[in-house]
């Protein structure tokens, strides 16, 4: 366990290209093989290769945990032919709405989920039904896009440090873990954009500082 420091196309918002689950760690066809299945090994996930609709932004347009997955409209069938391959019972849901980002619009764990409030009833339900899990919207910080604002692991969550404390309770409540604050990549509040993590380790870009790390550590209860 603990958290590992990289990047991916020499980018530290590792969080915007990547997605990672206690299951599955997905991430663009054209990531270093090598590189990218070492991470799934440290994560202690299957590795798959990808994309959504063409797109190397997997983290920012696909929203999952353990039990089921969801993605946008565009995504084609070869793309989610590797998905399934890897044999994982899990629900798969491709969204015909107009919004696409998912994995910005979502804060989920196998316990419960945040989303956008600016999402319609009926697109809340069909996430919910797809996650097995209570969806509640919200914001972090005064801002919608809640899955760029926070991770959230089955251990534990880190969100943008001007979260509001009835927010916070909220997060508490519905994802059902400690919730505590922080930053990426050396200040960004923006903690889903540069940090991956599910219950067994984390991986954070390459510019996240030491105090970053050590309140990540904690806060995801990946510490010892």
């Amino acid at each position: 366990m603990g958290v590992f420091l990289s990047n991916i196309f020499g980018n530290a918002s590792i969080g915007v290209y990547t997605l990672v689950t206690d299951r599955l760690f997905i991430v663009p066809s054209l990531a270093p093989e090598g590189k990218t299945e070492k991470l799934g090994k440290m994560l202690n996930v299957k590795t798959v290769f990808t994309t959504i609709g063409g797109s190397v932004l997997i983290g920012a347009l696909v929203c999952a945990n353990s039990k089921g997955m969801i993605l946008p409209h565009f995504v084609r069938e070869e793309e989610l032919e590797p998905i399934r391959a890897t044999g994982e019972d899990m629900n798969i849901t491709v969204m015909e709405t107009k919004r696409t980002a998912y994995g910005n619009m979502v804060l989920a764990n196998d316990h419960g989920a945040i989303v956008d409030p600016r999402t319609k009833p009926e697109t809340i339900e069909q996430i919910s039904e797809t996650l097995d899990v209570e969806v509640v919207a919200g914001e972090i910080a005064g801002l919608p896009y809640v899955g760029s604002l926070g991770l959230a692991t089955n251990k534990g969550a880190v969100v943008h440090p001007l979260v509001k404390e009835a927010e916070q309770e909220i997060l508490k409540n519905v994802l059902r873990v400690p919730i505590d604050v922080g930053t990426i990549n050396c200040g960004i509040p923006y903690v889903g954009t540069g940090l991956l993590g599910n219950s067994y380790g984390a991986v954070a870009g390459m510019l996240t500082t030491g105090p970053e790390l050590w309140i990540i550590e904690n806060a995801l209860d990946l510490v010892g």
